[in-house]
C-alpha cells in the first residue's frame, strides 16, 4: 500500500507553480515582484512542503463506501470511515484541497454556518439547541485537536477569535449571542468595549467586540492534507483527477461512473462536493446560491504584527460583507472579505483588499500584496448547512451550504456521517431535520440577486445602522 508523508508547514513561502488544475472561478495571483510563474500556488500551498499527487483512477474498483470530493468534508468522512475499518475509496476531480477547503480564511468559529446559538434557540427546543451547539462548537474544536494529536500533525493551530463591532449598536447583538451561548452551557466568551478592544485589535474601526476563546485559526490546506494522511495510514485509497459523472443505484450497490472507469460502492456513497450534488442527484433540491470571496496575504509588514493584533487572534467584523484577517508566517497579514455573485478578476480583488487593509490599519503606510486568490462558497436561505441522506438499502449522504463558516464543523460532520453509517450515533440525523427552502434559479440568478441584496441592506443600514446582519 502506498504511504505518503505528513504535510509540513515551512518557515516561509516557496514561490512555485500550483499542482492544482486551473479553474476560471478559482484563480490564484502571485505578485510578479516575487516570481514570474504563470499558474502560481496560493499562500497556503506555497507555505507547505511539496506534497504527493495521487494517480487518477485507471481500472474499475470495488469497495464499501465511495467518498466523492477531496476537501475537508470528504477527507474527514474518509478518515473516520477508515478508522472504523470500512473499505473506503475517495475520488477528487482536481487535487486534494484545491477548492474551498484549501482557499478559505482558516478561521475556526463555532456554529453551523450562519446559525449561531441564538438562531438555534429560535428554531429548536432548548435541549435540541444545546446538543446542536455542543456538536458545532466544543466537539468540533476538540475533534481537530484530537486528530492532530493522534496523527502527529502540525497545523498552525491557534486559540482565540474576535468578532469586531463596526457599529456600537452591534455590541447588543454580540452580547445577546454570548448570553445565548451561556444559556446553552458553553461559556468561552467576553464582551469588550471601544477601549479594551485595542488590547486585541489596534484599529480605530471598531466600537468593541466579542472575544471568543473557543474559536481560533488553522492552516486549512495542512488540515485537509493531514486528514488524507491519516486516511492513507489506515489503508484508504485516493484517486485524483477523477471526476464523477454519474451515480446509478442497482440491486447490488451504487455504481460510481467516472471518465476513467467505474467504482462499485457495495454499501454507500458520500457526496462532499457542494453544489455538484445537483448534477449527480436528480431529486436533490437546489437549496444553495454561490458566493465568491477573495483572500490575500501581504508581503512581510513594516510593523510588527503584534502592534496590529496584540493577542494574535483571528478577526472578523460585523459588516454585511465582512472583513476577516489574521497574522501568518514571517510577519504577513492574511486578509479577506467581500462576497459577490460573479467572480472578480485579479486586479479588482487586489485593489479592493488593499483598500480594506488601509481602512482597518491606516498606520500601515507601505503595504504590498504577495498573494491574492478567489474562493467559492455557497449560501442557504436559512443560513444553516444543508445535510441530506437519500436511500434506504444504500444510503447516499450529501452536505452543502457552508456560508463561509465551516472549517471545524465540516470535520465534525465527517465523523457524524461515519458514525451514522454504522448506526452508533444520531448526530447526522439531527442535522438532516433542519428544514431548508429551495432557491428557485438561485445559482443562475446569483450575479443579480446578491447585488440587489446588498443594495437593500445598504438602504436598511442607512435607516437602522445598529441592526446586525452579515453573510
Amino acid at each position: 500500500m502506498l504511504k505518503i508523508n505528513k504535510p509540513i508547514i515551512l518557515e516561509d513561502v516557496e514561490y512555485r507553480p500550483s499542482i492544482h488544475n486551473k479553474l476560471d472561478k478559482e484563480w490564484s495571483w502571485l505578485n510578479p515582484k516575487c516570481a514570474d510563474i504563470e499558474q502560481a500556488a496560493n499562500y497556503y500551498e506555497s507555505s507547505l512542503n511539496e506534497w504527493h499527487c495521487f494517480d487518477a483512477l485507471s481500472t474499475d474498483q470495488e469497495c464499501d463506501v465511495v467518498v466523492i470530493g477531496g476537501g475537508l468534508l470528504g477527507a474527514s468522512t474518509a478518515l473516520h470511515l477508515s478508522e472504523l475499518g470500512i473499505d473506503t475509496i475517495l475520488v477528487e476531480k482536481n487535487r486534494i484541497g484545491s477548492a474551498a477547503s484549501g482557499r478559505n480564511g482558516g478561521q475556526l468559529t463555532p456554529g453551523l454556518a450562519r446559525w449561531e446559538a441564538a438562531e438555534m434557540l429560535d428554531h429548536m427546543s432548548v435541549e435540541d439547541a444545546k446538543k446542536l451547539w455542543r456538536f458545532t462548537a466544543n466537539e468540533a474544536m476538540d475533534l481537530i485537536d484530537e486528530i492532530s494529536d493522534k496523527y502527529g500533525l502540525a497545523l498552525d493551530r491557534k486559540q482565540g477569535h474576535i468578532t469586531a463591532a463596526v457599529h456600537e449598536g452591534h455590541l447588543i447583538a454580540l452580547t445577546q449571542g454570548a448570553d445565548a451561548r451561556k444559556f446553552l452551557g458553553e461559556d468561552h466568551t467576553k464582551i469588550v468595549g471601544q477601549h479594551e478592544v485595542h488590547n486585541y485589535v489596534n484599529s480605530e474601526a471598531y466600537h468593541g467586540g466579542l472575544i471568543d476563546y473557543l474559536g481560533g485559526q488553522i492552516h486549512p490546506l495542512a488540515l485537509t492534507r493531514g486528514l488524507i494522511y491519516g486516511f492513507n495510514q489506515n489503508g484508504g485509497q485516493v484517486f485524483e483527477q477523477t471526476e464523477v459523472i454519474e451515480l446509478k443505484t442497482q440491486a447490488d450497490g451504487i455504481y460510481v461512473k467516472t471518465a476513467q472507469g467505474v467504482i462499485k460502492a457495495r454499501k454507500s456513497v458520500v457526496l462532499a462536493v457542494h453544489h455538484a450534488s445537483f448534477k449527480l442527484l436528480e431529486s436533490h433540491n437546489h437549496t444553495t446560491i454561490p458566493l465568491f470571496t477573495y483572500v490575500c496575504t501581504t508581503s512581510p509588514l513594516e510593523i510588527d504584527l503584534k502592534e496590529l493584533i496584540p493577542a494574535d487572534y483571528a478577526v472578523y467584523d460585523t459588516q454585511f460583507a465582512l472583513d476577516f484577517y489574521r497574522g501568518v508566517s514571517k510577519n504577513r497579514l492574511l486578509f479577506g472579505g467581500e462576497g459577490t455573485g460573479s467572480c472578480w478578476n485579479e486586479h479588482k480583488a487586489y485593489q479592493y483588499l488593499l483598500g480594506r487593509i488601509h481602512h482597518v490599519f491606516p498606520q500601515l503606510k507601505s503595504v504590498d500584496l504577495d498573494f491574492v486568490w478567489s474562493g467559492e462558497t455557497d449560501l442557504t436561505y436559512n443560513g444553516a448547512t444543508d445535510c441530506r441522506k437519500f436511500g434506504e438499502k444504500y444510503p447516499i449522504y450529501a452536505v452543502q451550504g457552508w456560508s463561509g463558516h465551516g472549517v471545524a464543523q465540516t470535520v465534525r460532520i465527517g465523523k457524524a456521517i461515519a458514525h451514522d453509517f454504522i448506526g452508533v450515533s444520531h448526530d447526522y440525523e439531527m442535522l438532516t431535520k433542519i428544514p431548508h427552502k429551495d432557491i428557485l434559479f438561485g445559482r443562475e440568478l446569483a450575479p443579480f440577486a446578491i447585488p440587489l441584496a446588498k443594495s437593500a441592506y445598504e438602504i436598511n443600514a442607512f435607516f437602522n445602522p445598529a441592526k446586525l446582519i452579515s453573510f
